[in-house]
């Protein structure tokens, strides 16, 4: 009997670093899958999607988003993604209230929007604070963008993302 226990001691402390790996290993994959989205940027789909506090509808409402507001992911939580924008406000966000659609918003005081990308291309029009563009193409420094009666380039430094 005594041989035995020194046994079972010996599997005991044979597995013991199995048993630490194990829940690590599973605690790693499922903070995998909660930052999948992590770093993505998402778009609000609809006029009035609500920007809660917490990821359930009985949240406190921190902000209603405009349709196409920017916002960076920084973790799922069930059918919630937590979200930055580019002021650094945090909230809740109902995955299916939001797509991959690019779209960038106006960081500064005004920005100029020109022909071509270049600083000596054509001035265009015009954006002001928070006022949103859809993203189309990007070459270099410059993002071509696209609202209802405008379409030209920013410099990126004016826009977020």
């Amino acid at each position: 009997m005594k041989d035995r226990i020194i046994w079972n001691k010996e599997i005991v402390m044979l597995f013991r670093p199995l048993t630490k790996c194990i829940p690590m290993s599973l605690l790693a994959s499922a903070f995998a899958l909660t930052t999948a989205f992590a770093g993505e940027y998402m778009s609000v789909i609809k006029d009035g999607v609500n920007l809660r506090s917490g990821p359930n509808t009985n949240a406190e409402i921190l902000f209603q988003l405009p349709v196409g507001y920017p916002l960076e992911v920084l973790s799922k939580e069930g059918q919630w993604l937590k979200v930055s924008d580019y002021e650094g406000d945090k909230g809740y966000i109902q995955e299916s209230l939001v797509n991959k659609t690019p779209h960038v918003i106006v960081k500064v005081k005004e920005c100029k929007v020109r022909s071509g990308p270049g600083a000596n291309e054509k001035v265009v029009g015009n954006g002001v604070k928070d006022v949103i563009f859809t993203k189309n193409e990007q070459k270099g420094d410059w993002i071509k963008v696209t609202h209802p009666d405008l379409t030209g380039w920013v410099h990126k430094d004016l826009v977020w993302p």
